[in-house]
């Protein structure tokens, strides 16, 4: 029976899956070029029939399985390794040792289930015909990794579907959730720097104050967003950052600020780089000032396949029972680079919900806090989650 018994062997597994989470956790690495935790994750599956392809510019990973029920189907399954650099405040046993560094978005638990994943399916390689990829990517974090490991053809031939995890620390214990279509924002990145000419503060006439131009630039983009953009098709632009001046009395020459735009759909994505543009430029020139604006391109819009979703709920309520499945109403504007995969290749990401059992996980400190926590005794059905879907899509596609 498809699915059969995979939460229960799921569990047997739980003690390795704990423990290589757990020392990937106390050695977090960020960015493209995570050694430690490709070494780990290499060691631990050292033992399996895996073939494994690196590339040049990350240290990522792509094992590849190969049904012995002969040809079919090819699936991708994905888990991130990369870490934040925050500095932990969990008081765990197992805290990171590295300064100003974290895995506070659950990637050592998503490389861990992966690699869970990794052995449910090797031991069933009889029964599969096809291929399954596993995909440890670094560089989630803002680094593009995914579309390097692309780019560097790792994952050539593509796969016909794809999936990945991730862990949620504020969403109920066990509980899996995705959504059709649009998932997650597209992020860019915006810097806007407003030059003036500095003076003396208690003679602003004789100066061009860059200031209140920065000001009014932050107050008309809000107002833009809300005139400019449907609320069907909703964005975000948050101003984050804004640094100028070096005194009280001195009025500064420029003032620079950062912050980010959110989209869900590739047009309003166009749209609101162009909007933010001329508000910034031509605020600044209407007082005889100037703006530069900068846009650094990040994640597009995650989308998942309606298909791929169908399929997920199935494998979820095929090992949990009706109640573990659940349809999210609204899209989340974060954002994940899995999203490059999922312009090429029909897939889903969904959610697992990592609180603690009985807590009121609408308390729990969200990722990217750096009191996340995860409740461990979850991960084996993360697992047998990811070993679902790509048993399931072997067998069957996206058409049963």
């Amino acid at each position: 029976m498809l699915h059969h018994k995979l939460l229960e062997q799921a569990q047997g597994h739980a003690d390795a899956i704990v423990a290589l989470r757990r020392a990937i956790h106390a050695e977090p690495e960020l960015g493209l070029h995570t050694p430690k935790t490709r070494d780990k994750v290499r060691a631990a599956l050292a033992h399996l029939p895996l073939e494994w392809r690196e590339g040049p510019s990350t240290t990522g990973l792509v094992a590849t399985l190969k049904g012995r029920a002969g040809p079919g189907r090819r699936v991708l399954l994905r888990g991130d390794m990369d870490a934040l650099p925050m500095t932990e405040e969990t008081g765990l046993a197992f805290s990171s040792t590295i300064p100003g560094a974290m895995h506070a978005c659950g990637h050592d638990t998503h490389t861990a289930m992966l690699a869970g994943a990794a052995e449910l399916l090797c031991a069933r390689a009889d029964q599969l015909a096809g291929e399954v990829q596993f995909m440890f990517q670094p560089g989630e974090e803002g680094y593009h990794g995914a579309r390097f490991m692309l780019d560097d053809g790792l994952i050539d031939p593509l796969p016909d579907a794809a999936f990945a995890l991730h862990v949620m620390p504020n969403s109920p214990h066990g509980l899996i959730a995705g959504k059709a279509g649009a998932l997650l924002a597209s992020a860019d990145q915006f810097d806007i720097v407003v030059e003036g000419r500095g003076g003396h503060a208690s003679m602003p006439h004789d100066a061009l104050d860059p200031v209140p131009v920065a000001c009014e630039i932050v107050t008309a983009l809000q107002a833009l967003v809300t005139r400019k953009f449907p609320v069907s098709d909703p964005v975000v632009a948050t101003v984050a950052k804004i640094e100028a001046g070096t005194a009280h009395n001195v009025i500064a020459d420029r003032v620079a600020m950062r912050g980010t735009l959110r989209t869900l759909s590739p047009t309003n994505r166009a749209a609101l780089r162009e909007v933010l543009d001329h508000a910034a430029t031509h605020i600044a020139q209407a007082h005889g000032m100037t703006a530069t604006v900068t846009i650094s391109p990040g994640f597009p819009v995650t989308v998942c396949d309606s298909r791929a979703v169908d399929l997920g709920e199935k494998v979820v309520r095929a090992i949990t029972g009706d109640t573990g499945f659940h349809r999210l109403d609204t899209p989340i504007m974060g954002a994940e680079d899995f999203s490059y995969v999922l312009e090429k290749v029909p897939g889903a990401m969904f959610f697992l919900g990592v609180a603690h059992e009985g807590v009121d996980w609408r308390a729990c400190c969200s990722i990217h806090s750096t009191r996340m926590m995860v409740d461990e005794s979850v991960l084996p059905l993360g697992t047998a989650v990811l070993a679902g879907c790509a048993e399931r899509f072997l067998a069957e596609g996206f058409t049963a």
